[in-house]
């Protein structure tokens, strides 16, 4: 049995001591419609540190290693016959052929987007990222254009599908439609903000965020307006109003849940919809929420996690992604912002800087 080193945590789950570069993890294989990848970089995300505490049941089938984004090379594949970026239908390959041509000048001469050994590439898992290898559905690949770098496509997939996911498909925004990102310097948010800008140049995009500086970034990178909620007794709603003349907002995305439940039925408008993207701020609604908003202003509320999504929704996803940011980000009118790279051997310093809440872009680990 060929193995490969894995970053594994001791007794399953446990503090960030607990984390550690195990040499003897069985190296997957690919089955049909997947591909082995090399893996070069991998970016970490806000669920990885719930996972390592315990918090963050996986899906059924995944990978109990950490980690859902990575770039890397192209070993082999599990089949000859699903080696397409969807392993379905011709008008899928000439989907992801076309977007290889706006984003990469060195794209295949034939407009190919077969996958084939040697292919560099980045991409979204179900679990398994933080290691040598991966073995994932080509529906979850993206060819990486020559213009970007390892570090910068392994901070891709898994914050701009996501943001992708809440504004289009589950917030159902449109341009014109105006929003609220909260946690505005995340790193789903900066590239909704960015997402948003890029569609419409009228909507107004609002963040919150805990810091005079990150409201700053925010507005450099398309927000129009910024709410610190460690002020004004945290009456961040309140200002919402005031910045859309009582109006509220079209649509508001969400990591803080229960806590803030009621502050986002007060800032939204009518019609208005709610996508619940995380549970920061607890799980339990604080006593006294008037839920009568959700009659009056006809509101609605819906929650959204990616990674239980099936690949079919993830390739769709995906495809979007290709149209929408990839010819963007490859241009510079898109930005993805790195708070700092570590080598993975390093992974415990890694999970401790994202422990402090204090980042402003992804952080990032390389394979050696």
């Amino acid at each position: 049995m060929s193995t490969m080193r894995a970053v594994e945590i001791t007794n399953g789950s446990g503090p960030i001591s607990a984390l550690h570069i195990a040499t003897t993890v069985p190296k997957p294989d690919p089955k049909p419609g997947q591909a082995l990848i090399r893996i070069k970089t991998f970016g970490l995300n806000r669920m990885d540190l719930l996972q390592r505490e315990g918090h963050y049941p996986v899906p059924p089938g995944a990978s109990k290693i950490l980690g859902v984004e990575f770039a890397g090379v192209i070993e082999s594949l599990g089949s000859p016959t699903a080696t397409t970026t969807t392993g379905t239908t011709t008008e899928d390959t000439d989907k992801q052929a076309n977007a290889n041509k706006k984003s990469d000048s060195n794209s295949n001469s034939n407009g190919s987007s077969l996958f084939q050994p040697g292919d560099e590439v980045f991409g979204l898992a179900y679990g398994g990222a933080y290691a040598e290898y991966i073995a994932v559905s080509t529906k979850m690949l993206i060819h990486k254009p020559a213009a970007l770098d390892w570090t910068t496509a392994a901070g891709i997939p898994e914050t701009w599908i996501t943001a992708t996911q809440a504004l289009f498909l589950v917030g159902g925004w449109q341009a014109g439609q105006s929003v609220l990102w909260h946690a505005g310097a995340s790193s789903v948010s900066i590239a909704g903000i960015q997402l948003c800008r890029g569609e419409s140049a009228s909507s107004k995009i609002y963040v919150t965020a805990s810091s005079k500086e990150k409201i700053e970034f925010c507005r450099d990178l398309g927000a129009d307006e910024g709410f610190n909620y460690t002020e004004n007794e945290g009456k961040w709603d309140e200002e919402v109003l005031a910045a859309t003349e009582g109006k509220g907002v079209d649509l508001i995305v969400d990591f803080v849940g229960g806590s803030y439940f009621g502050r986002n039925l007060n800032a939204i408008a009518k019609d208005g919809r709610i996508v619940n993207l995380g549970m920061l701020g607890g799980t339990k609604v604080p006593a006294g929420t008037d839920m009568g908003a959700f009659v009056r202003k006809r509101v609605r509320f819906e929650g959204s996690s990616l990674r239980s999504r099936d690949l079919e929704y993830q390739a769709q996803l995906r495809d979007m992604l290709v149209e929408h940011a990839i010819p963007k980000i490859v241009g510079g009118q898109f930005k993805v912002p790195i708070e700092k790279v570590f080598d993975w051997k390093d992974i415990q310093e890694a999970h401790r800087l994202m422990e402090t809440n204090q980042t402003k872009g992804k952080i990032i680990c390389v394979v050696d």
